[in-house]
């Protein structure tokens, strides 16, 4: 009876999400109310707030286990795993998960960004998100590579990463047709980002001499 009850959620959980996405599109985020979206659902108000605490939440439905996923991954480094593959891995592995969803639409991810872009609540929130979610993933590879970073290393590293692959992905949105073709655009856009962590790795195995301070051209 639990396992039927857990399921039964989340297919309402999923049924809230897909009605607010339908409806964002058809009628735009501002002028849908959650009336509407709980309607459409098929169920109440009430039950939508079991499950929501407003519009945004139905946008970033799945931010805080994706975080979780991540800070798992990052604590569960291989033995002789360099931070740069760690990073590469964690990005690599976050487009599996959404090509795992429930609903690994196209259309969807299209649209989550669109809406993103386009409604300033949304923007802002996004950017609270943003530096949350690097702040504790800098925290988490220090502490998982705590002998080849210091604090401001992994966090230029995530931050030079994250920004990248984000800022590639949305700026090709309206040019790539399935999800598979936004995860080539974002490994491409990680492996340029991570350019520069190979270089502390190399320096720091001494493939790379240090240059002192005001030598370099």
């Amino acid at each position: 009876m639990a396992g039927l009850r857990e399921r039964k959620k989340q297919r309402t959980r999923r049924a809230l999400i897909d009605a607010a996405l339908r409806l964002f599109a058809r009628k735009g985020y501002a002028d849908t109310t959650l009336a509407e979206i709980a309607a459409a659902a098929e169920v109440s108000t009430r039950t939508f707030f079991s499950y929501f605490s407003g519009k945004d939440d139905l946008v970033f439905h799945d931010g805080e286990e994706r975080m979780e996923r991540a800070l798992e991954l990052l604590a569960g480094r291989r033995p002789g795993e360099t931070a740069a593959a760690l990073l590469l891995r964690l990005v690599e592995a976050g487009f599996g998960w959404t090509l795992e969803d429930e609903a690994p639409t196209f259309e969807e991810a299209e649209l989550r960004m669109r809406l993103i872009m386009d409604e300033p609540a949304l923007r802002a929130r996004a950017l609270l998100l943003m530096y949350d979610s690097q702040l504790k993933l800098a925290a988490a590879l220090r502490q998982a590579c705590p002998d080849e970073l210091d604090e401001i290393e992994a966090a230029a590293a995530v931050g030079a990463l994250f920004g990248a692959v984000k800022l590639a992905v949305m700026a090709h949105v309206g040019h790539e047709r399935s999800l598979k073709d936004l995860q080539t655009t974002g490994m491409r856009a990680a492996e340029l980002a991570l350019e520069g962590l190979r270089s502390i790795e190399a320096r720091a195995a001494g493939r790379i001499p240090v240059e002192p301070p005001g030598m370099a051209s």
